[in-house]
């Protein structure tokens, strides 16, 4: 499903206008990447999770070389499904 498909399921739902329904997701949006860029986390229950996770630095392998290169510590964004999710994904 679009973006497009998702706006007009809930306007059809909802009873708002897809304008409406389309300013909603743009929004939401807007405030997931904006709470998860500043550390927060957002949880959907059932649905979701998006954290922020820490990962220590580690040793890997440059692909083309083979040579063993250092990777730095960095942050990343974990998404975890819920389990009416998980429950709907298995149908």
């Amino acid at each position: 499903m679009n973006k497009t498909d998702l706006a007009s399921t809930i306007a059809q739902r909802t009873g708002v206008s897809v304008k409406d329904a389309n300013a909603v997701i743009g929004g939401l949006n807007d405030v997931i990447l904006e709470a998860v860029g500043r550390g927060e986390k957002i949880q959907l229950p059932g649905l979701l999770t998006i954290e922020v996770v820490d990962r220590a630095a580690r040793t890997g392998r440059n692909p083309q070389t083979g040579e063993a290169i250092e990777i730095a510590a960095s942050k990343a964004a974990k998404v975890t499904a819920g389990s009416k999710l998980k429950a709907a994904a298995k149908g």
